[in-house]
């Protein structure tokens, strides 16, 4: 690439090149980089990513960061395993539907999508959360259950 461009490796793809937005300081141990607006340059790269023929292992990881989602989350919004998501993101092959609907996901995301956004902070939520016992009351509306650790 030119020599006034930025490898930046900092998002965990290898392909990505910064014309500008970034700022070069000497610093007592060497030379920093400072990006300018780093939440806007993730969003663009994750759009970019969505129009490719074909995603890659890191560029699912990459998508999947940066809607928040863990592997586990990631494949219970595919209907997969867990291991499945990794074994993708480690090998770089995945299904075409998966391959679709992930860049799908991400678009009505990053679009402000209401229902996928709070399908996304439930699944998220539920992750970082270890429930073991159901509890269902008797209401006078029916039954109403809610999750205990």
């Amino acid at each position: 690439m030119k020599k006034n461009t930025y490898h930046y490796t900092e998002s965990g793809l290898m392909n990505v090149w910064l014309a500008n937005g970034y700022t070069v300081r000497k610093t007592k141990y060497g030379e920093g980089v400072s990006i300018h607006d780093a939440d806007g340059l993730q969003r663009a790269i994750a759009q970019a990513l969505t129009n490719k023929p074909h995603l890659t292992g890191t560029e699912v990881r990459f998508l999947r960061k940066e809607m928040g989602l863990s592997q586990r989350g990631l494949g219970e919004l595919l209907g997969v395993t867990d291991q499945a998501v990794a074994l993708w993101e480690k090998k770089g092959r995945l299904p075409k539907t998966a391959d679709r609907l992930l860049r799908l996901i991400y678009v009505e995301h990053d679009n402000g999508n209401a229902p996928i956004r709070a399908t996304i902070q439930r699944i998220n939520d539920i992750d970082q959360q270890s429930y073991e016992q159901i509890i269902a009351e008797e209401t006078k509306g029916g039954w109403k259950t809610r999750m205990a650790a």
